[in-house]
């Protein structure tokens, strides 16, 4: 379970106590929408079906394989297969590998998504262990399936973009400044990157 929108308030409100400009971007933008996920083996490998596609061209991935393989929310149904057999269904060969080393990972009981660490960095090196699941991966998994409050990801550029605007920066930050800008907000980084989500939304659609 993701952030609720009760919990999205607090944090940011939070936030916006101790950076002003956070504040202001509340005001312009509004408080943002919860973004959750289901916790589990199945948005994992949505997020490896998805990567590099649009959304369209993933869901019609998902329901080929789910058509001609069964039951894609258990892990045994894709670690039952062989790579090649993932491939007529839409993906790349790459793509299947990393379907089928987090399959084998999860039904072997390699990673346990029921009892992941506590501990935020340790949570997202267990995920990254798995092929095609990168820290971005990870840290979004964390904060939207399981709702873990302080996940912060600095690499993402829309984060980057958002927060230099937020900020008033002359420039957009990189991923270490973005780290360090948010030091201040824990443990409440989670919350201010939903919003930088949000406030990057509403400036496009400005533009």
């Amino acid at each position: 379970m993701g952030i609720s929108a009760e919990q999205l308030k607090f944090c940011l409100d939070a936030v916006a106590a101790i950076e002003p400009a956070m504040a202001r971007a509340i005001d312009r933008a509004g408080y943002p929408p919860p973004r959750i996920r289901d916790r589990g083996y199945g948005t994992l490998l949505r997020t490896i079906v998805g990567q590099q596609v649009s959304v369209a061209a993933a869901q019609s991935i998902w329901k080929k394989l789910e058509a001609g393989l069964g039951d894609l929310d258990n892990p045994a149904t894709l670690a039952a297969v062989s790579i090649e057999d993932m491939r007529p269904f839409g993906l790349s060969r790459q793509k299947a590998s990393y379907a089928h080393s987090l399959a084998e990972a999860v039904a072997s009981g390699a990673l346990d998504l029921d009892d992941l660490p506590a501990d935020d960095e340790e949570a997202i090196a267990a995920l990254s262990s798995i092929k095609g699941i990168g820290r971005w991966s990870a840290e979004i998994y964390l904060l939207f399936a399981e709702g873990r409050a302080d996940i912060w990801p600095a690499g993402d550029l829309a984060v980057q973009i958002e927060i230099g605007r937020i900020l008033g920066l002359e420039a957009r930050p990189t991923e270490k400044a973005t780290r360090l800008l948010a030091e201040p907000w824990r443990p409440h980084r989670g919350a201010a990157a939903i919003m930088a989500w949000h406030h990057y939304k509403v400036d496009m659609a400005v533009v």
